[in-house]
């Protein structure tokens, strides 16, 4: 079992390879989320990731990678599972109102012992299917839960008009591309180096055409 010394480690080595700062408390409270998470999947199976070590790298480093392109003074995180990419911003940057969105009842039952445990102050979570949520958001995170054409389709009346998406995935999703409707246009696609995770990960930046934004 690894030590909660040697995750400290590696989270601070990992935020140092991206290059980030965070507040002064991040860490714990970023451990003490992989711990919870930890807990709670034993019995409700939340993530496939069980090694802790695994889950530093590919739930909370993946979802810091992210972190220079968020922006604006809400977000909403669509089909956020346990949290991810949505805990981890909020942690690493306080300030911001989130909601969390997932269908299944018990992911979001552990989204608010989560919220409720570690005082995430602007944070709630809903369940709900993406179609059905209300509001408009400064930025959208959704974590390949479906491809681009969906996710806008799904949940594209969330943006607001100068809005961005972030799109988390794997391969860069060029075949994808043609099938972002009309309303919406690529911003950006990034490489993520993600410290530790082998494979691909891109970021596809999205936003509402130009014709749409202004009017």
């Amino acid at each position: 079992m690894t030590s909660r010394h040697d995750l400290q480690t590696q989270l601070e080595h990992g935020i140092a390879a991206l290059g980030l700062q965070l507040p002064a408390n991040a860490v714990e409270r970023l451990l003490d989320y992989q711990e919870l998470l930890a807990r709670w999947n034993a019995t409700y199976n939340l993530t496939a990731v069980r090694d802790p070590a695994e889950m530093v790298t590919r739930h909370l480093l993946d979802s810091l990678a992210i972190l220079p392109y968020v922006r604006g003074e809400t977000l909403a995180d669509l089909g956020t599972g346990p949290g991810l990419p949505g805990i981890p911003l909020a942690i690493a940057a306080p300030g911001r109102q989130i909601l969390l969105v997932d269908s299944n009842g018990k992911k979001v039952r552990f989204l608010r012992e989560a919220i409720r445990s570690l005082k995430l102050e602007g944070v709630r979570a809903v369940q709900s299917r993406v179609e059905d949520v209300e509001g408009q958001f400064d930025c959208i995170t959704a974590r390949a839960f479906a491809s681009l054409a969906d996710m806008l389709a799904w949940g594209g009346h969330l943006l607001t008009k100068e809005g961005i998406w972030l799109a988390m995935k794997g391969k860069r999703p060029d075949d994808e591309m043609p099938g972002v409707p009309a309303e919406f246009e690529l911003r950006g696609t990034h490489a993520l180096s993600v410290p530790g995770l082998e494979g691909e990960r891109h970021l596809v930046v999205l936003g509402r055409a130009s014709s749409q934004a202004g009017c």
